[in-house]
């Protein structure tokens, strides 16, 4: 019996690599292979622009990488392997409890005895003594509970009783409480998602143009409420106007990455990591960008286009509406995350302080990204071509 029960479990470890072609064929190759590279040069960048960080808080250059290393990406890719084995149409049964995990994360940053706030936000808690970003995990549970609605409720998203104003409801409950905290970058990533996802699963142009249309509108009700948002409006369109203020950061992550010119300064050569705020964070792009140059520069952008590319590949392939959904979901997610973090620091668009999927250090959003590529990867192994 123990004997067997070795072999079951060792079957079970590497079967998905070695499984035949048909139902249950191998995983997606290139979208692996990119996020494996993704992860390394993410350490590498990361090992380079958290130097002077490290060194200032902890005393040690490579305190920071160790935390991504530990916290991570080695429980990440212990999620994406749990999250690669498990049927996906499983989860399909929990989708009311993603539903009301939603809003139960998003309500305990408000909990005295649970919140662990950094600065004005209200954007982190604490769960065992781990701490972490309950908007990361919800980007994924809500991802998980749409694709169920939809694909059981596509037959009437053209109905404004039916399809449109229950999707707004739930939408605008999760959005209410991520604006509180707030966090308005991953506001606009959950309204990309969900936009996107309702889009594909067949709803009405005209009332998709509606909702576009009032969003638009308290878009900017938001920022003329909030003098922090106007701030940084007023800094994206003219950093000039306080260049040791409000325009500081944009400022520094102009001259990072206009200084690395076509081939860089070099790895670990950055002058600006120790100007540019949150160099491990929200601006590693600026970073790696001035060390490696804008040809490089856009080979890293052509990794994240290859999981886009292989992602909705997946997702047209896929066996059932679940799948193509959820797999819609997370590829608009990483994509919209890719971009809002990018855009903001060439001045394509405002700031709003997202992490750079697989590169920037972040135990929650990489761990959760991690479980989504995993499952991904799960639905690829079941595409019809």
């Amino acid at each position: 019996m123990v004997r067997r029960a070795r072999f079951n479990l060792i079957y079970w470890l590497i079967e998905p690599f070695y499984a035949k072609r048909g139902a249950g064929h191998q995983p997606d190759n290139f979208l692996l292979m990119a996020v494996g590279v993704l992860l390394f040069l993410g350490l590498l960048f990361l090992s380079s622009a958290s130097a002077t960080e490290s060194f200032y808080r902890y005393d040690d250059t490579y305190r920071l990488v160790r935390q991504q290393l530990l916290h991570g990406i080695l429980p990440g890719l212990l999620v994406f392997y749990v999250a690669f084995r498990t049927d996906y149409v499983r989860l399909q049964k929990f989708s009311l409890f993603f539903l009301i995990s939603c809003f139960v994360l998003l309500g305990l940053v408000f909990v005295s005895s649970f919140n662990n706030n950094y600065g004005s936000a209200q954007s982190w808690i604490v769960l065992a003594g781990i701490s972490f970003q309950p908007a990361e995990l919800v980007k994924l549970f809500y991802i998980a509970y749409l694709s169920s609605w939809l694909s059981t409720h596509y037959k009437e998203l053209h109905s404004w009783s039916r399809g449109t104003i229950p999707f707004l409801i739930i939408l605008g409950l999760i959005s209410l409480l991520i604006i509180k905290q707030p966090d308005f970058g991953t506001l606009l990533i959950i309204l990309c998602i969900a936009l996107s996802m309702f889009f594909v699963a067949g709803a009405s142009v005209k009332h998709l143009v509606y909702i576009i249309s009032t969003g638009i509108v308290a878009f900017f009700v938001m920022i003329k409420a909030a003098p922090y948002r106007m701030n940084r409006f007023i800094a994206w369109w003219n950093p000039d106007i306080d260049p040791k203020g409000i325009g500081w950061q944009l400022k520094q992550a102009l001259i990072a990455i206009g200084s690395g010119g076509w081939l860089g300064l070099g790895l670990g050569n950055s002058r600006q990591k120790s100007y540019v705020p949150m160099p491990s964070n929200d601006s590693i792009f600026a970073v790696m960008a001035e060390e490696i140059g804008f040809i490089f520069s856009l080979g890293v952008i052509f990794l994240f286009v290859l999981v886009l590319w292989r992602g909705f590949l997946i997702a047209k392939y896929a066996p059932d509406n679940y799948a193509r959904f959820f797999a819609v979901g997370i590829v608009v997610w990483i994509t919209a995350q890719v971009f809002i973090n990018v855009a903001g620091l060439l001045q394509v668009m405002p700031l709003t302080g997202v992490p750079l999927p697989f590169i920037s250090l972040g135990g929650s959003n990489l761990v959760v990204t991690l479980m989504a590529i995993g499952i991904l990867a799960n639905i690829s192994r079941h595409t019809t071509a």
